[in-house]
């Protein structure tokens, strides 16, 4: 028809009666085939699009992630299989996975066959019963399901308006855990104090030593920030250098006093005292102490009670870092490890190292959180509301770095309701048992010796040399623990004391049982015997 129209149009003659039809059919059999092929595309664009995962629907949410729970459940069931400690080696995974990022959707499937044949051999299995290397990192049925439901409702409470129940569960699940550790009513929220979940130690040193930082230079002018001192022990962890350094305060003047075997490594009131009197006689300002409640090397116990004494003689901040003791002391036996907190200004302890809190949930408990938001805080326009400007909430961007920050409160308000004080105890007791058990099965070993008495679920020791000579005995504990965690049956780390390699074995994943300890002790003894010689355990 189209070309009888268009001939018609031109003043061309048309062609015969019968040549008309001819053409009229074939453009209409031409036309049905591209309908025809045009519904069919359509259709496959269709398909393809229910098959695509949406940004968010509910019905896709539910099938994978029963998928992802079932695949996590799965590697929990079979995680002894997996050496601990990953054996792969530096930039494996750049030779199994494509240069650039696919251009179409892959099905979740595929996803999850790379992560069992790709990403689990370069993961050190952190939960594995034979994990006994770092202070641990707990994960728990109640933990991951509050990370779960964090995730999923994905709010960003920088601000009471933002989320009200992030900021009120988080204020009230505070004070519940400070009751639970029988810190001073000063450290609580109906006070002018109040905890806050920072993502790490490191954090919460980082904004304690801000606030103290300027404390002091509204007290002695901003000038004065070149005569700032702070001190702690050098086994202080590491956090407490990198946060002076970013505040500003010059690396001269961070005093890290050395301690030894006759105090097991915990900081004496009196270099203290000699440190801090030289100082101020120097014309400089002694501002901040930090404590350790269990060291990293060791989890030596610094004296609080006669530390904060002096802190409190000198107008200092005094801060207490028991980041990974701090959850032991909710048992009553232990308690007494922060008798002296009642004089620090600032307490923090990590519920993700040993309280089933999944990563990250790093605590800290201020006296005065006006210290903090002086600070911290900001307010511009764009974040101005009814509440904040009342002055009748909390607005927790004002106690932290970043702005922006996780409803994590949830999975440790799941931790204390699904588990209850009763069982949180027996889980710490029973890591205590277990490396108490450590402890004596390396002491029946003649060729072993315990380096510092165990406090809390660490063992420090070593592998005595037969030469009797340090740097020999140093080498030969380097090549014990690469051998060690080179079998992937077990992982460990180690530290330096005193000049001393020595290795460190510390209980606190949620599946470690007896066996797991008396299988890496067995593993501990076949290795040293190989670098003896042949020397037999007695």
């Amino acid at each position: 028809m189209l070309h009888f129209l268009t001939a018609l149009s031109v003043g061309i003659a048309p062609c015969s009666s019968f040549q008309m039809k001819k053409d009229i059919l074939e453009e209409e059999e031409c036309e049905g085939r591209r309908r025809k092929a045009v519904l069919v595309e359509g259709k496959k664009v269709s398909n393809m699009a229910e098959n695509v995962l949406k940004p968010m629907d509910a019905e896709q949410l539910r099938e994978n992630a029963h998928k992802m729970v079932d695949f996590i459940a799965d590697y929990y069931q079979n995680i002894e299989s997996f050496p601990v400690l990953s054996q792969v080696q530096p930039g494996y995974l750049r030779k199994l996975l494509p240069d650039s990022a696919p251009n179409q959707p892959e099905q979740f499937q595929d996803v999850l066959n790379d992560i069992q044949a790709k990403i689990l051999p370069g993961v050190t299995h952190w939960q594995s019963p034979d994990y006994f290397a770092y202070f641990p990192s707990n994960s728990s049925t109640a933990g991951f399901l509050g990370e779960m439901l964090s995730a999923g409702l994905n709010i960003v409470g920088f601000s009471w308006v933002t989320s009200p129940a992030a900021t009120e569960l988080e204020v009230i699940v505070l004070d519940w855990l400070a009751k639970l550790l029988k810190l001073p009513e000063e450290f609580l929220s109906p006070g002018q104090g109040g905890g806050v979940i920072q993502g790490t130690a490191s954090e919460a040193v980082l904004v304690v030593l801000l606030a103290a930082r300027d404390t002091f230079l509204r007290r002695h002018g901003k000038n004065s920030l070149a005569k700032l001192v702070a001190y702690a022990s050098n086994q202080a962890h590491a956090s407490l250098q990198k946060a002076c350094q970013i505040g500003g305060i010059h690396a001269e003047n961070c005093r890290f006093l050395e301690t030894d075997s006759s105090t097991n490594y915990a900081l004496s009131p009196d270099i203290l005292q000699e440190a801090i009197s030289k100082d101020i006689a120097a014309g400089l300002i002694p501002f901040f102490l930090s404590a350790t409640v269990g060291t990293t090397s060791s989890t030596a116990v610094d004296p609080l009670f006669e530390l904060g004494k002096i802190a409190k003689e000198n107008k200092i901040w005094f801060h207490v870092d028991a980041a990974y003791a701090g959850s032991a002391c909710i048992c009553p036996e232990y308690r007494h490890h922060i008798d002296g907190v009642e004089t620090a200004d600032s307490f923090n302890m990590n519920a993700h190292k040993w309280f089933l809190t999944n990563f990250d949930c790093s605590v800290l408990w201020v006296k005065d959180r006006s210290a903090l938001i002086q600070s911290l805080s900001t307010n511009p326009e764009y974040l101005r509301n009814k509440a904040s400007q009342g002055n009748i909430v909390v607005d927790y961007k004002d106690w932290q770095i970043p702005l922006g920050r996780r409803f994590r409160s949830l999975k440790l308000w799941m931790v204390l309701r699904l588990y209850g004080l009763e069982n949180l105890q027996c889980y710490i007791r029973s890591h205590i048992e277990f490396a108490k058990h450590f402890e004596e099965l390396v002491s029946l070993d003649q060729r072993f010796e315990i380096i510092v008495p165990r406090t809390f679920s660490l063992v420090c020791f070593r592998l005595l040399s037969p030469h009797n000579h340090d740097d020999f005995c140093n080498k030969l504990n380097h090549d014990l623990l690469d051998a060690v965690n080179s079998t992937g049956k077990i992982f460990l780390s180690h530290t330096v004391l005193s000049g001393k390699y020595i290795l460190r074995f510390v209980v606190g994943t949620p599946l470690t049982e007896e066996r797991h300890v008396n299988a890496a002790w067995k593993v501990l003894q076949d290795e040293a015997t190989k670098l003896l010689g042949g020397g037999s355990a007695n």
